[in-house]
């Protein structure tokens, strides 16, 4: 069983929310990654997005970009990002870890390729955000030998239709992103979510994990009372961009400070 299943199927046998947090490989410098990841998992959080950092990230808003900006600086790469994971593997073989990019520097490596370096270094999902599901095939043929789950957003404009294209060809989870617009945007609408994810669910058995405009335990639980997990991302690059003079243990600590209350408010909605 995948990493990413073990964890949600454990999750909703426990009653609890998962808490998913998303950060960029090489942001703000290179060594605050890896620390930042293992100080992620001891503050609770259940499954990694690790960012792929790209020029042009245009689901991205304005803090996510900057983050993307200075890890290209710091000459991260897709290559670079897996050695990351790879590392991580050495102390940790259990929590899932979920590449989080765009579609050009995967094809620029290879289907084949990428789908073995990956299982190698011991990815468990992808997140390709501009990767159509009509175009999914010869990639999810590749993910599938080496057991790598393949995740896509669905959004609040989604089609039934559409819906059920994309639920055919995912695996792991489903994203769906709050609102419209891109990542660090506000006017988190709950209700309107709420009957989004009622008629989703009405559609396929994957776990549902909502994203965009959750930057606190009040969004956090606000959204988690009907999602699978929680997926915070901005406010974590924003407080990493923030501490980039400091050390590598206190970035992860300005990490880790925001997400304490995040966990401890997802556990409050503990069945």
């Amino acid at each position: 069983m995948n990493r990413i299943e073990s964890c949600l199927n454990q999750a909703r046998q426990d009653g609890r929310k998962a808490l998913v947090a998303y950060i960029v490989n090489g942001d703000p410098v290179p060594e605050a990654t890896l620390t930042t990841m293992h100080a992620m998992v001891e503050t609770g959080v259940d499954i990694i997005e690790l960012g792929v950092p790209f020029s042009d990230p245009m689901a991205e808003g304005p803090v996510i970009a900057l983050g993307h900006e200075r890890a290209l600086a710091n000459k991260t790469s897709l290559k670079s990002t897996m050695a990351v994971v790879k590392e991580f593997r050495q102390t940790n073989n259990h929590t899932p870890v979920v590449l989080m990019g765009y579609a050009n520097p995967v094809e620029r490596m290879g289907y084949q390729t990428f789908a073995q370096n990956a299982g190698d270094a011991g990815v468990d999902g992808l997140l390709t955000v501009d990767l159509p599901a009509e175009e999914a095939g010869p990639l999810n043929q590749e993910l599938k030998k080496v057991g790598i789950e393949n995740i896509f957003l669905l959004a609040p404009t989604t089609t039934p239709e559409r819906a059920d294209t994309i639920m055919g060809v995912a695996s792991g989870f489903l994203y769906y992103v709050s609102l419209k617009g891109v990542t660090g945007a506000g006017h988190l609408d709950v209700t309107s979510v709420e009957e989004k994810l009622a008629a989703w669910r009405g559609r396929t058995e994957l776990p549902i994990c909502v994203g965009f405009g959750i930057k606190d335990a009040d969004t956090a639980k606000a959204i988690a009372r009907t999602a699978d997990g929680a997926v915070v991302g901005s406010v974590l690059v924003d407080a990493m961009g923030k501490a980039a003079d400091q050390s590598a243990e206190d970035i992860a600590k300005a990490v880790c400070d925001l997400l304490q209350p995040i966990r401890a408010g997802l556990d409050e909605l503990k069945d």
